[in-house]
């Protein structure tokens, strides 16, 4: 597997994560090769390839729509990198830590509607047990 601190090192393919994580915060699904080239401003060769090496590291997603691929964040292996860096935030600042501000990036309506079904069903069960266990003297 590919080290991921070696992926986000170059500056590059931050700058292409970023650009994602800002058009999944507006609302967007995926962008396209040409429109990270434009936003960019650098080759397309160059973005392929960058996106090549995220894709590898499964820090991007695809999805392709005929000729054109959309390219979608996956920040998912980017906990690693929080897990390693977590501690010396805490150890730097205790308590005194600097709140982070991440973007809000909304749901797509199934994950939203999956969300609040299963939070209906958590309710629901805690309300049965702790009402069982006053019953029962617990």
């Amino acid at each position: 597997m590919t080290d991921i601190f070696d992926v986000i090192a170059d500056g590059t393919r931050r700058d292409i994560l970023q650009l994602l994580l800002r058009r999944t915060a507006e609302g967007e699904s995926g962008i396209s090769v040409s429109h990270i080239v434009a936003d960019l401003g650098i080759s397309q060769p160059t973005v392929s390839k960058h996106l090549k090496v995220l894709r590898d590291a499964e820090l991007v997603s695809v999805r392709e729509d005929g000729q054109r691929r959309f390219y979608s964040l996956s920040v998912e292996p980017l906990e690693v990198v929080d897990d390693w860096l977590v501690p010396f935030l805490v150890d730097a600042y205790g308590d005194g830590a600097p709140d982070i501000d991440y973007p809000v990036v909304p749901l797509p309506d199934s994950a939203a509607h999956a969300a609040e079904v299963v939070g209906r069903a958590a309710a629901s069960a805690k309300h049965v047990v702790t009402s069982a266990l006053k019953r029962f003297g617990g």
